[in-house]
């Protein structure tokens, strides 16, 4: 009897060393593909990156320096990630080399979501005059799936950049998880006999900092100055910036819709600060496809879309320690706050009736559906297009309404959402302008 249960526990235990083995070996050979990947992908940056290892390694050889536990792989994708961002390799420059040096220039956040992606860029290779873009895609995740969709865009010139201090690049330390992190919930006087590193910063409402959410934040604020500050092909760029999101689809008169509007701009509204494609209302076409309002910018309707220029960019970088100190873990708000908080005044938006943007993603991070089904929207936004055909690529536009009336102001964020409290997030963000 005593022999058969340690025969069973022998068994047993046998079972879960061969399941961790596969497990270990799986999780070796899946970061060993990746890296082929990357190797195939971009060859020229990954040969540099091996060159600078080898140099490294055999110039260190002998000396031992206590540093935590990196992957190599992570290294690895670490060093890629630079020398695309110093290289800024445009594809299709030669094919698309009318396009002039203030043409819009098109920057889309991309996470991980590839199958909203490929709507994106569907909806964009239908837009008219596609081919005299930049399109800019800034990446806070590197996977094959979506570099395939990005490879896919033949219509104009393409540039890939990279958040430099992703989850993904630093999975086991900040701005990554660091194991020695506070747990969100703990109280701060548990926190501080606890002794874990961020003890001291919770946010407003007592909790602590969450990888995940701080990272849209950063990655947003990381990509405007790096596109306008830091793409050489930029330098003196005295057009507009349009930034959309992975997740959004454009309708095919959108380029049309922004020249009309930047020449409206120019006429008749030279303080507005932002253009705006649309709202989050789908209003109907019908007698409001030429029809843009004047108004007050509000984050829970003019953050998507977005078009702006050189100067009110220079505003907003102006605002940097605000903008990076707020409590707020979303960058819209952030934003909001900015424009009743440092900005010389509160932001005017030109912003279209009829919307020339939709977001697509039913499943971002504020939303929890089971599923999400990105060809049904495709589905739905076409059929609005469709059904509105002759109403789109107007010959002028109307301004219909201008708010705020005289003496009105800016509107303040109706409250903090936290999550930003800590003062690593706070120097990171900071950090952003004075690198080169």
């Amino acid at each position: 009897m005593r022999f058969r249960i340690y025969k069973r526990k022998v068994v047993i235990l046998t079972l879960v060393v061969v399941i961790c083995g596969l497990a270990f070996w799986s999780s070796g050979r899946q970061k060993k593909n990746i890296t082929l990947q990357f190797s195939k992908e971009f060859p020229k940056e990954f040969e540099a990156v091996k060159r600078s290892s080898s140099l490294s390694s055999s110039s260190s050889s002998g000396t031992k320096i206590n540093k935590p536990e990196v992957d190599n792989a992570t290294l690895v994708y670490r060093g890629i990630v630079f020398q695309l961002n110093f290289d800024q390799t445009i594809r299709n420059e030669e094919k698309y080399k009318t396009r002039q040096k203030d043409d819009l220039v098109v920057v889309v956040q991309v996470h991980n979501r590839p199958d909203y992606l490929k709507l994106l860029v569907d909806s964009l290779r239908k837009a008219r005059g596609v081919e005299s873009i930049l399109l800019i895609f800034s990446h806070d995740y590197w996977s094959p799936e979506i570099n395939k969709v990005v490879a896919s865009v033949d219509f104009c010139q393409v540039l890939q950049i990279f958040f430099p201090f992703s989850i993904q690049l630093y999975p086991q330390e900040f701005p990554g998880n660091d194991p020695r992190d506070c747990p969100r919930d703990i109280p701060k006087k548990d926190a501080l006999k606890l002794g874990c590193i961020n003890a001291e910063y919770p946010d407003s409402f007592g909790h602590y900092r969450e990888a995940k959410f701080s990272q849209t934040k950063h990655h947003w604020w990381w990509k405007l100055h790096f596109v306008w500050d830091r793409v050489r092909a930029l330098k003196d760029h005295q057009g507009l910036v349009l930034l959309i999101e992975e997740d959004h689809y454009l309708s095919p008169d959108f380029i049309h819709l922004l020249k009309l509007m930047k020449a409206l701009r120019r006429e008749q509204c030279t303080d507005c600060d932002i253009l705006s494609l649309g709202s989050y209302s789908h209003i109907g076409y019908s007698s409001k496809a030429n029809k843009v309002e004047v108004k007050a910018w509000k984050s829970t309707e003019h953050n998507m879309g977005m078009a702006l220029s050189r100067e009110t960019y220079h505003k907003l970088i102006q605002c940097t320690d605000t903008f990076c100190t707020y409590d707020d873990y979303n960058w819209d708000w952030s934003l909001q706050h900015l424009t009743v908080a440092c900005l010389p005044s509160y932001w005017k938006v030109m912003v279209s009736e009829a919307p020339r943007i939709f977001h697509a993603g039913d499943c971002g991070m504020h939303h929890k559906k089971a599923s999400c089904m990105p060809i049904s929207q495709k589905t739905k936004i076409e059929n609005i297009l469709q059904s509105s055909g002759n109403q789109l690529f107007p010959k002028n536009l109307l301004i219909t309404k201008r708010l705020p009336a005289n003496g009105a102001g800016g509107v303040a964020p109706h409250v903090k959402n936290g999550g930003w409290g800590d003062i690593r997030d706070h120097e990171l963000c900071k950090s952003y302008v004075r690198l080169q």
